[in-house]
């Protein structure tokens, strides 16, 4: 079994207008907020233009971020794609921290998961090719196959691993047991599951067998589908190729529930701290323990204008009660991001 290093936590002054908070990760400086790409990807979260897309991940810097979580699922390669014309655009690979993710597929019109080595391998050589890199700081499993063996995809991940393709290696939706057959025969650096304000479940297993090990968390979905932006109205609706439409949160009664939640919380954030809902989201993320990087989804630069509001402050214990109250008074009929979960591929067609 591989040990690996324990990250910390390092915040770092930056110019006047921001103070970006940095870890550590297989010992590479990562921003504590990285930009998610998944609404690049333009499969799931209506129209995106690819220049605006491109100038997002350039604009990254101005904000202390040098972090870009990616995947071949979004957008079936689209936004890697856009992730490499934009570091070839900036010109400095270095200054950027790419995690990328493989193990999920398309097939016939439905995502399914493939953790065979050889699909993994494959994967991992697309990669390289759409981001127009040497190396891929980052590489995870996007998600476990029940279908293989962890181990035997690991395996396949330790051998670009050790090849140098990949400079550390991390898993997503991973349990602790999956975790743990992973490191019987690969280092693993990372484990990305879902976490925000309104889906904690990681926070049980998931998250302290990190801090056991020394593995970073890089929380997906930390704005629950920008739920926490505070921009969704109690009766919205989206278009049939929104991912929101499919999401049980999203439907009534419970958007009700959520979007009342939202409004008190923000309610709480501009008494206590003159900031807005989505910052204090952002600011717990960031305060939980073992918490390693929180991923903010955005298609425009201008939605990461207000990162800077994020740091510079913590919530004290009685403003995580008081939040958790907030929560359980009222959401009635909580659910998670079970919906999300993809299929099996037919053994014979994939």
């Amino acid at each position: 079994m591989f040990v690996r290093l324990h990250f910390g936590v390092v915040q770092t002054q930056r110019p006047s207008w921001t103070t970006m908070e940095y870890t550590q990760i297989g010992g590479t400086r990562v921003s504590r907020i990285g930009l998610g790409t998944w609404a690049i990807g333009g499969f799931e979260w209506g129209a995106v233009q690819e220049r605006e897309s491109i100038d997002t991940c350039r604009a990254i810097f101005e904000h202390g971020i040098n972090c870009i979580d990616t995947a071949f699922i979004y957008g079936d390669g689209h936004a890697e794609r856009v992730v490499g014309k934009a570091m070839a655009e900036h010109g400095r690979r270095e200054d950027f921290y790419i995690a990328t993710k493989g193990g999920l597929l398309r097939h016939k019109g439905n995502v399914v998961t493939d953790g065979r080595p050889a699909s993994i391998q494959q994967e991992i050589e697309d990669s390289l090719r759409r981001l127009q890199v040497e190396y891929i700081d980052l590489y995870q499993l996007h998600w476990p196959d029940p279908q293989t063996l962890i181990a035997q995809t690991a395996n396949a991940m330790r051998e670009a691993f050790e090849s140098g393709k990949v400079r550390a290696l991390g898993v997503s939706n991973c349990s602790a047991q999956q975790m743990e057959e992973f490191r019987a025969v690969a280092p693993l650096h990372a484990n990305q599951p879902p976490i925000n304000l309104f889906e904690r479940a990681a926070e049980q297993t998931t998250v302290p067998y990190c801090r056991q090990h020394g593995i970073a968390v890089l929380a997906w979905s930390a704005l629950c589908r920008s739920l926490l932006t505070g921009k969704i109205q109690p009766n919205q609706s989206f278009p049939q190729n929104d991912i929101r439409s499919a999401d049980p949160k999203f439907q009534p009664p419970r958007l009700a529930q959520y979007v009342a939640a939202v409004e008190a919380l923000d309610q709480y954030a501009k008494e206590h701290y003159g900031k807005r809902v989505l910052h204090l989201a952002l600011r717990w993320l960031l305060d939980q323990p073992g918490v390693s990087v929180a991923l903010w989804g955005a298609k425009r630069p201008e939605q990461l204008a207000t990162v800077a509001e994020i740091f510079g402050w913590k919530l004290t214990a009685d403003d995580r009660k008081a939040i958790d109250q907030i929560v359980q008074e009222k959401i009635k009929d909580p659910v998670g991001p079970e919906y999300l979960r993809p299929g099996l591929r037919e053994r014979a067609a994939v």
